[in-house]
């Protein structure tokens, strides 16, 4: 029986590399190593800025083939469900506001045109998506509709042969920078959803500058003011709220993996920082008190890892519900923000400054808690998955 004699990591200690691939762990080292050199030098000056340089970065990305990589076909990686999501975990363990960029556009804009566009909308924006020269956005979410999108209010009608959208949609990731809005709207035959071109006359996108979370993230108002579009462009495979919902989970299922990535970073910062500290003559990691918070954290963290892989070896194998995303997303940001709060305490003072990541991202995750689905609609699904009563009403 091998024994552990030298102080170790999170991950080494759970034994989460037993558990990948060869290519998975390729997969997470060069993107990993990307955040490091690309990402962890300039990341705290964008959040304090609230900018992030969304072109330059999706080139990278695109470049690294981390943009709808999980599809097939039209320039995409083709990668497994637990390749993707490990890169999500590197990608947030640099920034949520990172991961939202790479999992919008791939997992909500590219993947409704993957799975629901026709040909001819596939050829024109996967290829140039996913190369990260065309940005893509999801325009579901309105001002009065969240967690209710069967209530959304946007609307498109005939004209001819055309139709004519008019709508607002809100806290929407890449709107400003977007080529494309995927964007859900309500017509007489039901929930239908459309490739808007961002320069087709009557959009319009305005971006949300107050916010305290995701800073280093573009989120945006779009507002749609009679556009017409072809009948080309609508997506001919989505003919119910189900084809948007679909798309969600998608998100929902990085977002399993991503938030343990802010975790993580919280856990060894929080390691590092307690390794050196002083006082009372010793390093604070020497107390009993701060090692049962980073027992604590480590085991958290920990389940959630083997969650989340469990969950993505399902995925793979076709056999994962949306009803066990749910769990993974109720449970891994929960405890996530929770990591980012102890690890803060752990810090002191120094963990409320943009010296240290904890901060940052305890408020990404506050964001992360309630986009793709609050804590409190995760918690009646599954509550409806064991009782078989919906409670949503």
């Amino acid at each position: 029986m091998s024994r552990l004699s030298e102080p170790t990591t999170p991950d080494t200690l759970v034994g989460v590399d037993r558990l990948l691939d060869d290519e998975e762990r390729q997969i997470r080292e060069a993107v990993r190593a990307m955040v490091k050199q690309r990402i962890a030098p300039d990341i705290a000056t964008w959040y304090e800025e609230g900018e992030l340089p969304v072109r330059d970065l999706a080139v990278e990305l695109g470049g690294m083939g981390l943009l709808g990589m999980h599809l097939q076909g039209y320039g995409c990686a083709g990668t497994s469900a637990v390749a993707y999501g490990l890169a999500c975990l590197e990608l947030e363990a640099g920034d949520s506001g990172l991961r939202s960029l790479v999992s919008v556009q791939g997992s909500l804009a590219m993947f409704a045109i993957h799975r629901y566009g026709s040909e001819e909308t596939k050829q024109r924006w996967l290829p140039e998506m996913a190369a990260g020269r065309a940005i893509g956005c999801f325009g579901l979410t309105e001002p009065d509709q969240g967690s209710d999108p069967a209530g959304m209010r946007t609307r498109a009608v005939r004209s001819g042969d055309d139709w004519i959208l008019n709508g607002t949609k809100m806290w929407i990731t890449n709107g400003s920078v977007a080529d494309v809005a995927v964007v859900w709207a309500r017509t007489d035959e039901g929930v239908r959803g459309f490739a808007v071109p961002t320069d087709t006359p009557g959009f319009s996108a305005h971006t949300i500058k107050s916010k305290m979370s995701l800073r280093a993230s573009v989120t945006s108002e779009l507002v749609l003011d009679n556009v017409r579009l072809p009948e080309s462009a609508r997506l001919p495979g989505a003919t119910s709220l189900g084809a948007p919902l679909s798309c969600l989970n998608e998100a929902r299922f990085g977002i399993v993996f991503g938030a343990l990535g802010a975790a993580r970073d919280c856990l060894e910062t929080a390691l590092d920082y307690a390794r050196t500290r002083q006082q009372f003559g010793k390093a604070i990691g020497g107390f009993q008190l701060t090692q049962a918070k980073l027992a604590d954290m480590t085991l958290e963290y920990g389940k959630g890892v083997l969650l989340a892989l469990h969950l993505g070896r399902m995925k793979d194998a076709g056999a994962l519900a949306s009803q066990q995303v749910s769990l993974g997303k109720l449970n891994n940001v929960r405890e996530a923000i929770a990591i980012a709060r102890e690890a803060r305490t752990i810090l002191g003072a120094s963990g409320i400054t943009s010296e240290y990541p904890v901060m940052r991202h305890a408020n990404n995750l506050e964001s992360v808690l309630t986009y793709e689905g609050t804590s409190e609609m995760h918690t009646l699904v599954i509550g409806q998955a064991l009782t078989g009563t919906p409670a949503f009403r």
